[in-house]
């Protein structure tokens, strides 16, 4: 799953790129820029396809924003054999976990901050992804381990048919 926010800061906004992985709420793929292209969304999936390595059953799914349907952002899911699924139109439940992500990123930490500067407020995500989210913060759908434990302790059954 994937999406995009903006985080406030007194130099401008900086645009930050996720994708979950939904089978263990990780955040496997992000990138921040003070720009919204294109590029930001494919460096976001650029870093989940490296660290993930994905099989051609592997389902992407976003929202309509145009970076999400752009050619260049087709292609690369196309070279990973990547399905490409996409909301609704004007249906936020369609993506609700990536919303419900970006909503705890802005509770948690990004309304509680005044960034100064751009650098302060990538600093600031990225530690809470890497650090707190990822490894610290337990989730309810994940019976309260945390994405990289639920990952380490509950491996995926395969059914072979």
């Amino acid at each position: 799953m994937a999406d995009i926010t903006y985080v406030p800061t007194r130099e401008g906004w900086l645009y930050l790129a996720v994708v979950m992985d939904l089978y263990a709420r990780k955040v496997v793929g992000w990138a921040m820029n003070s720009r919204m292209k294109e590029d930001l969304t494919k460096a976001a999936l650029d870093m989940a396809l490296r660290q993930r390595c994905p099989t051609d059953r592997l389902l992407h799914h976003s929202d309509r924003g145009r970076q999400y349907a752009s050619r260049g952002y087709r292609r690369l899911l196309l070279h990973h054999r990547v399905r490409r699924s996409m909301s609704r139109k004007g249906n936020c439940w369609d993506n609700a976990p990536m919303e419900s992500f970006m909503a705890t990123l802005k509770t948690e930490l990004i309304h509680h901050q005044d960034f100064h500067t751009l650098q302060e407020a990538r600093q600031a995500i990225f530690e809470y992804i890497e650090v707190f989210y990822n490894r610290q913060r337990s989730h309810s759908a994940l019976g309260y381990n945390t994405p990289v434990q639920y990952e380490q302790n509950f491996e995926p059954s395969i059914i072979v048919h």
